[in-house]
């Protein structure tokens, strides 16, 4: 469970930094393809969790570089 909580506060920590710092990038992650569930009731685990945070790692990483 703290490896979760952990996971979570690196996601809210990231996603804080790409509002303050890129807000354009901001901007479209409500249209990210990763960020868009397919069920109805998605399954979040850790491993979910930490998927989604390499992609947002990914993400500002690849914006950062253009």
């Amino acid at each position: 469970m703290k490896e979760l909580h952990k996971i979570l506060n690196e996601i809210t920590q990231l996603t804080t930094d790409i509002e303050t710092n890129y807000p354009e990038l901001y901007r479209s992650l409500d249209e990210n393809p990763m960020t868009l569930p397919i069920t109805k009731h998605p399954h979040m685990d850790k491993l979910v969790m930490k998927e989604y945070l390499d992609s947002l790692k990914e993400l500002l990483e690849s914006y950062v570089e253009e």
